[in-house]
């Protein structure tokens, strides 16, 4: 499906507009809330005033309705000044789909226009302890009790996890069903019965509140559950599968092209025996293959996203790959890039440092390489 040209130009305008926020709001606050864990409140703020949280939802809504190749290149924007606060913005913006595509009127009306401004933060909730990536092993209960849910059992890993307002959470609502009995709720932070473990100590993507969360006997109302009971896996599948992929492969695409643009900076500038070290085929090497990956990384995203667009029931497909690709791009791209820094590059003064942690962590959040290569090649296998 080719874009026209009006979208095409509106596309370039919010990703420049989005670049500038993140070299001037986002990128000034990135290593010192990386060093200290400090969840970015601040930039979340600024994104909320720049209304980006309303990026992929509907006009009818109070959103632009963008697609997802725009949703892509704004969240690659935001990765280069700052890959947590990228993700937390991924997270934000697929509860906000996920309410516009499946909750109720009623929910619609209370949450989308303060999350659309970011004036209340949304997460969402899937893994646990002993599911791991795999969101059909969950064991977390939902009983209804009259007009409530009883919500008892944990999440872990959980992005924004404390600092959220509303968190959208994958639950066993029928024991006997299987992946046909897990529902999706909207749990509010003040629930009573829910509570909040100690923010993990990550390696990086440090500044983005990963906390568990636990359900002792927690009290939800039955209208806050989104879609029907048993279909939870739709309503994760049409927003964090169906659009949270793609965050999550331009999040990567963002970290690799931010480690690009440093090494060639310091390639430049970096004098050895009166040569800038970019003279040497070695570093040549480097930066062509660590150029070469992120732009085909790029490339590939928007094609997957195109391809989505065109043909929503084939979105999940294309995230996983799109995903996969990128995150194992970023990896090598951020290696080579404090390999071409040197000494420097292995200090946490330079920024490559954060960059090659962050896209360590890009590989194990949404769902792992491995299981990733699983899902393509069991399409591809008709699986």
């Amino acid at each position: 499906m080719e874009k026209s040209s009006n979208a095409i130009e509106q596309q370039m305008e919010i990703r420049e507009l989005v670049s500038q926020i993140a070299k001037e709001r986002l990128a000034p606050l990135a290593s010192e809330n990386d060093r200290s864990g400090t969840f970015p409140e601040e930039a979340i703020r600024v994104l909320g005033e720049a209304g980006l949280p309303g990026l992929i939802i509907s006009e009818a809504y109070g959103g632009v309705g963008e697609v997802r190749s725009t949703f892509a290149a704004v969240v690659q924007e935001l990765a280069k000044g700052c890959a947590s606060t990228a993700l937390i913005y991924t997270s934000h913006s697929v509860v906000a789909k996920a309410i516009e595509i499946a909750g109720s009127d009623a929910l619609r009306e209370k949450w989308l226009p303060e999350m659309l401004r970011c004036r209340a933060l949304g997460a969402f909730a899937v893994h646990e302890r002993d599911s791991g990536s795999n969101s059909g092993a969950i064991a977390t209960k939902a009983v209804r009790n009259g007009g409530s849910y009883i919500v008892n059992g944990s999440k872990f890993f959980i992005t924004s996890g404390g600092e959220a307002d509303v968190y959208l959470v994958l639950v066993r609502t029928d024991p006997a069903k299987g992946s046909q009995g897990l529902s999706a709720l909207l749990i509010e932070k003040n629930a009573p019965g829910l509570s909040f473990g100690r923010v993990e100590d990550k390696m990086g993507l440090r500044s983005t509140s990963s906390r568990e969360m636990f359900f002792s006997d927690c009290r939800v109302p039955a209208e806050n559950l989104i879609g029907a009971e048993g279909e939870g896996q739709q309503v994760l599948g049409k927003s964090v599968v169906g659009w949270g992929f793609y965050g999550a492969a331009a999040i990567s695409v963002g970290v690799a092209k931010a480690a690009l643009e440093i090494a060639v900076r310091h390639a430049k500038e970096r004098v050895i025996a009166g040569q800038p070290i970019g003279t040497h085929h070695a570093v040549q090497f480097m930066i062509s293959k660590m150029m070469l990956g992120s732009e085909s990384a790029e490339a590939y995203l928007e094609a997957c996203a195109a391809k989505a667009d065109a043909s929503p029931e084939s979105a999940a497909l294309h995230g996983f790959k799109a995903k996969l690709f990128a995150s194992e791009m970023a990896l090598e791209v951020t290696d080579k890039a404090i390999q071409v820094l040197g000494g420097h590059g292995y200090c946490r003064d330079y920024v490559v440092e954060r960059l090659f942690r962050d896209a360590r962590g890009l590989t194990l959040h949404f769902k792992t390489s491995e299981w990733l290569r699983q899902d393509v090649a069991r399409a591809a296998l008709g699986l």
